[in-house]
């Protein structure tokens, strides 16, 4: 009687200990974190500087305003050395919370565009004359994953 109650008290910690060996294999080995926009940037021969202006200038401007009303975490610039002559030497980043920050995004950022540039149409206007100081040769979007 004693061995039997044993043997079946054994069983139970042996199944016990691979249910719970099951359920912790079951589970993801991270969680998902914050999204960050990149974009692949090439300068136009000669306007590297003046596109930095730009960029220390209004969009300095514009990605501290949506920091500071929580839209965005972070943005980053950086500079890249091009392999070749399609390759960025500007790589520029937006960090978003989650991929729910993105929902409604532009009704969000769209006052901020107003404030800056006083209407959306300039907005506009300035990006057509941003294209004669750099071309995006590319972007991705990239979703940090936080291991546990």
């Amino acid at each position: 009687m004693f061995r039997k109650y044993l043997s079946l008290l054994l069983l139970s910690a042996v199944l016990a200990t691979g249910a719970a060996t099951a359920t912790a294999q079951d589970e993801r080995a991270y969680t998902e974190g914050a999204v960050v926009i990149v974009s692949y940037i090439r300068t136009e021969p000669g306007m590297f500087d003046d596109y930095m202006r730009y960029l220390s200038s209004t969009y300095k401007k514009l990605m501290d305003e949506q920091k500071k009303a929580g839209i965005i975490m972070e943005y980053g610039v950086y500079g890249a050395e091009p392999r070749n002559e399609t390759d960025p030497d500007l790589i520029l980043t937006i960090t978003y919370k989650n991929f729910a920050a993105l929902d409604n995004l532009a009704e969000r950022a769209d006052p901020i565009e107003r404030k800056v540039w006083s209407s959306l149409a300039k907005a506009n206007e300035a990006e057509l004359s941003r294209g004669k100081l750099r071309t995006q040769v590319g972007g991705q979007t990239l979703r940090q994953l936080i291991l546990k």
